[in-house]
């Protein structure tokens, strides 16, 4: 008899172990989706802005704890990939455009060949000293003092006299689209922006503002395209399947947001310059700094 009612104790407790691993399992996954979402957004508004995709996505990490592991930094690189699928969607007509005429046409063949010029350099430098950039610079003191320094500088770029002669990205000289691209290494440090280190020296070299971002949209597709494929061929083995749907995830997600952020900026950039994105990045890396301080 009493062996009859602890099988049935043991039965019911049995079922509610499983009812509240099945509960915090669900809990999990809810968390790493909103992780995803997060992070997406994140990507997404500003992989293209001159703020640093990268630096915002480490003091994410640092800060709100979304997520430190060796998936979540493969994550952050995975994502990028819908960003730059936004700005395929967006200037497809182009893009198409210069495909089809590359080999018939001599300034779309110049493009390309000047796009692969300026992305060379990002090749040469992440292949020499791509794992020591990670070792020793990718923590969150060197992303906020970088943000700070890229603010002054994006500010001191608005206080020119600026007098463009270049206002077609796709007709840049070929020593102007190198000069970008070693310009665009400067990148690799966390917290100095792709897109802000590539716009900032195009300007510099006489492009006015709309072409400069334009510009760096386009070297944006070759340098992301081949993050995303070595970090994904380097870690293929350890990604489940429950990876990559969080993954996908935040590939839409931060695709959507891209879009959204692309449109808006090249028009508020080309009327108002660079001065809010410039104050953000001091902001941020000025609250990044206290909050390390006081120990976050």
């Amino acid at each position: 008899m009493f062996s009859h009612f602890d099988v049935a104790a043991d039965k019911r407790i049995s079922e509610k172990n499983a009812v509240f691993w099945l509960i915090m399992t669900d809990q999990i996954m809810m968390s790493d989706t909103l992780r995803a979402v997060i992070l997406g957004i994140i990507e997404g508004v500003t992989e293209f802005l001159p703020v640093s995709s990268t630096g915002h996505l480490l003091l994410a990490g640092r800060f709100f704890n979304l997520g430190e592991d060796d998936f979540w930094k493969s994550f952050d690189i995975l994502i990028q990939l819908g960003a730059i699928l936004a700005i395929v969607v967006i200037y497809f007509r182009k893009l198409w455009q210069v495909a089809l005429g590359m080999f018939s046409n001599a300034d779309d063949r110049r493009f390309v060949i000047g796009l692969l010029v300026a992305f060379l350099p990002a090749v040469l430098i992440g292949l020499i000293a791509g794992k020591l950039i990670k070792e020793h610079l990718f923590n969150p003191w060197v992303v906020c003092f970088s943000l700070i320094v890229g603010g002054a500088i994006l500010l001191w770029i608005d206080q020119l006299d600026h007098k463009p002669t270049e206002h077609d990205a796709t007709k840049f000289p070929l020593p102007m689209y190198l000069s970008i691209g070693v310009a665009q290494c400067m990148a690799m440090i966390p917290g100095v922006s792709r897109s802000g280190a590539s716009i900032v020296a195009a300007m510099m070299l006489g492009a006015d503002k709309r072409a400069a971002a334009e510009f760096s949209f386009f070297l944006a597709i070759p340098t992301m395209v081949g993050a995303f494929a070595y970090d994904f061929y380097k870690n293929r083995g350890e990604m489940s399947a429950d990876h990559l749907g969080i993954v996908a995830i935040g590939f839409v997600v931060s695709f959507i947001t891209a879009i959204v952020v692309v449109k808006t900026f090249l028009s508020y950039v080309t009327r108002n310059g660079f001065t809010l994105f410039a104050w953000w990045r001091v902001i941020v890396g000025t609250l990044g700094l206290i909050a390390l301080a006081m120990g976050r």
